[in-house]
């Protein structure tokens, strides 16, 4: 595979974002880190996660913006104090509480814009296919749609590839190919709740344990007791 002279990193905080961030680094020459609040409940949190993460690839080149429009929106429990966080069900194929109706979309287009000016050739999210159960924009198709609007809606000699690296692998792959490029897993958040210790009770958090559980190896971050 021939590298990417830059790359743009959509870098949350959480788990799969860094072991993104690890294999964009890997497979690019340059990688730029681009984090995106929304007026989620651990904002400050994930903000912390990302420079944590950034600070350790030694990343120039970081865009930190908001787009609370989307907790204005609401009709997600991340960013609509009246709707609780519910209790994570790894079997349900329902749609959960925490959906942020067409968040990643939203997201693909900042990152898009901004990977036009850089002159960057690919965008990395770390979606995974093992979340769509609930979210609908974790989907191949979505992104194979995606990539289709990024090729109609950008200059002619723009040529932006939209990379999903991690989006086939369950949990516990994404935690071992973390450990394999000696991503900083210790410097991701994931919980939806808290931002201290994590709850270990949201559909992040319980993903994110099994995960650990299932490779074999004790998650680095703290949890409630």
């Amino acid at each position: 595979m021939s590298k990417s002279k830059l790359a743009i990193v959509l870098v949350s905080g959480g788990m799969d974002s860094c072991v993104t961030a690890a294999i964009a680094k890997n497979e690019s020459d340059e990688i730029a880190f681009l984090h995106i609040s929304y007026g989620q409940r651990t904002e400050r949190r994930e903000r912390r996660a990302f420079n944590d993460i950034a600070d350790f690839y030694g990343v120039e080149k970081r865009l930190d913006v908001s787009i609370e429009y989307l907790a204005q929106i609401g009709g997600s429990s991340l960013t609509d104090e009246t709707i609780e966080v519910s209790e994570a069900d790894l079997e349900s194929k329902e749609i959960p509480t925490s959906y942020v109706p067409f968040r990643n979309a939203n997201m693909l287009s900042i990152a898009t814009a901004w990977a036009e000016v850089l002159g960057a050739g690919k965008i990395y999210i770390g979606a995974v296919a093992e979340d769509s159960s609930g979210y609908p924009d974790c989907r191949p198709e979505f992104y194979e749609a995606f990539q289709k609007a990024v090729d109609a809606g950008t200059k002619p000699d723009t040529n932006i590839k939209i990379e999903t690296p991690i989006i086939h692998l369950s949990k516990a792959e994404i935690v071992r190919k973390g450990l394999e490029l000696n991503a900083p897993l210790d410097l991701s958040w994931s919980c939806y709740r808290s931002e201290d210790l994590a709850c270990g009770t949201c559909d992040s958090c319980a993903l994110r344990l099994r995960g650990f559980e299932r490779a074999g190896v004790k998650d680095p971050i703290p949890y409630q007791s």
